[in-house]
């Protein structure tokens, strides 16, 4: 348990340091949706574009599973998450770039399959 809550700590921080990155914009609101029960944090944003053109959309999401791996599911920027989170003390082995199918995966061993 003490892992899972360190990770969970460790990507809370990282997408916060994200949230806090994005410049406030009068039609589109940011969303930090984090959910440490179950382990799920997001970036969103929902809004309307001059009154015409509705967004929303997910730009970050990672989920912190029971066994302490860490699941970036979608990471719709460029700041190379992965990365960042391993900076912060998460292992490698247990980060997963879930974003990709499995058989990607396995061509970036030092990052878990699973």
């Amino acid at each position: 348990m003490e892992k899972v809550d360190r990770h969970k700590s460790i990507v809370k921080e990282v997408i916060e340091e994200i949230y806090n990155m994005i410049p406030p914009d009068d039609q589109i609101e940011t969303q930090l949706v984090e959910d440490d029960i179950r382990g799920h944090y997001q970036l969103n944003e929902v809004g309307w574009l001059n009154d015409t053109y509705r967004r929303r959309n997910n730009f970050m999401h990672i989920d912190v599973k029971p066994d302490g791996k860490v699941w970036i599911q979608h990471d719709g920027t460029d700041l190379k998450v992965a990365l960042m989170l391993y900076e912060k003390g998460i292992e490698k082995s247990d980060i997963v770039l879930a974003f990709h199918a499995v058989h990607r995966r396995e061509l970036i061993p030092e990052f878990a399959i699973n």
